[in-house]
Formats: C-alpha cells, structure tokens, sequence
C-alpha cells in the first residue's frame, strides 16, 4: 500500500504492484525516479531498475521460499528455480554467479545452513529431521556442510546457545 501511495503522490501511472516490483504504464521522468527513489528509501525499500539486478532478487527470493518453505520441493533446485521464474537454469546461474560473486548454489548453502541455524534454534526437531526436511543426503552430510560453513558442528552451536540461554537467565 505504501508503494501505491508513493506512486499516485507522483502521479506515476502504474498497470500492477506485486511483491517485489510494479509495472508501471509509462516511461517516467528523471526527477519522478528520484523522488521515488528517495520515497521508497525513507520506507525502507530500494528501487532497482536494471533488470539483471531484478532477476538476482527474484532468485534470491525464490530460494529463500523454497529453504523456508515448510514443504520443500522435492524437485532438484535447478529446476525448481527454472520452473519458478521461467527462465534457462544456465542463464539464471551465469547472470546470478557474474552480479553477485558467488553461485547459486553457494547462495542456497548459505541460506540453508541458516535455516539448520533457526531450526537448531527452536529445539523442535532433531537433526536427522532437519536433514531430511531440508533434502540432504543424511545427517552427516549437513553436519559437515554446517562445519565447513560456520567452523562449528551443529551440535557445538546448539551448545552454544544453550550456554548462552542460561547465562542471560543469571543475570
């Protein structure tokens, strides 16, 4: 609502306003995109308009729905990304590695060990539950996976936070 706002304050004529983006009917001008720009920063958001940077965002937010997702696809996610946004898998992957200096399956690694970081967290699941909800091979492979990327094993960060969890209750 915020954006339309912005928007017919310009007077900036727009066809739709999505999650993420808004076509708009026509060109606008310099100082409008400006305004805009300004607007949409004091609202906490940021106006793209190359479009190589549009797509690594829609990228990036189709991974983190696909991690987040309660009901990860089963699908591998090279296709899931090129089901999602309709584009050559190849493509996404040579834009995504050129804009962003790492590819995109480094990308979901990161994001990935995130969410085993969340789930660790909330103590609800154990860790042969989360590898299987989120698609590893097995435990031992997130394990190492989590290793690698934080320099801690999972087990080790879960006591970490249990440290920390008494020491803020001592105080």
């Amino acid at each position: 609502m915020m954006v339309i706002e912005e928007l017919k304050k310009l007077g900036v004529n727009y066809i739709a306003v999505d999650l993420g983006t808004v076509e708009i009917l026509e060109e606008i001008s310099a100082e409008q995109r400006a305004l805009l720009n300004a607007n949409l920063l004091k609202l906490g958001l940021v106006l793209l308009d190359d479009k190589k940077k549009i797509l690594i965002e829609k990228i990036k937010n189709v991974i983190v729905e696909m991690i987040h997702s309660d009901e990860a696809p089963h699908l591998n996610h090279s296709d899931y990304i090129r089901e999602k946004l309709g584009y050559n898998y190849t493509y996404l992957a040579n834009t995504f590695s050129e804009v962003q200096g790492i590819t995109i399956q480094q990308f979901i690694i990161l994001h990935k060990i995130e969410r085993v970081k969340e789930l660790i967290l909330y103590d609800e699941l154990n860790l042969t539950e989360i590898s299987r909800m989120l698609h590893y091979s097995s435990p031992a492979h997130l394990s190492n996976q989590f290793r690698k990327a934080t320099g801690l094993t999972p087990s080790f960060f879960k006591k970490m936070k249990l440290k920390r969890t008494k020491n803020l209750e001592n105080m």
